[in-house]
């Protein structure tokens, strides 16, 4: 059975640079593509990004089995690679995210 996780990391993007880049580039590492049908078949997820001058701070929710977490976070973690990463860390899911994580669950 799946469960609900977070994600957190900060990044380092000039500021033309385009903020949607790195949630796809995890979608692509999760999903094979960041152009996908559903369902994601690893981990369904979502990324939220929001800049805060030179530093962009991305929020990733993704369900998955328990014994899959580690590799979703690793997956993450090289999706993110290409890019000047400050953090990269677990997160928790905020009580304001527990619908949307139950979503994810679910689908």
């Amino acid at each position: 059975m799946r469960h609900a996780y977070a994600h957190d990391a900060v990044l380092s993007l000039a500021p033309d640079a385009d903020m949607a880049a790195p949630g796809g580039a995890i979608t692509t590492e999760l999903c094979g593509h960041w152009e996908h049908a559903p369902p994601c078949p690893l981990a369904p997820h979502n990324t939220a990004a929001q800049r805060r001058g030179p530093q962009v701070r991305l929020r990733i929710l993704f369900a998955t089995e328990p014994e899959r977490e580690a590799e979703v976070r690793t997956r993450i973690g090289r999706a993110l690679a290409a890019y000047e990463v400050q953090s990269c860390a677990a997160g928790e899911v905020r009580p304001e995210e527990r619908a949307h994580a139950g979503r994810l669950v679910a689908s």
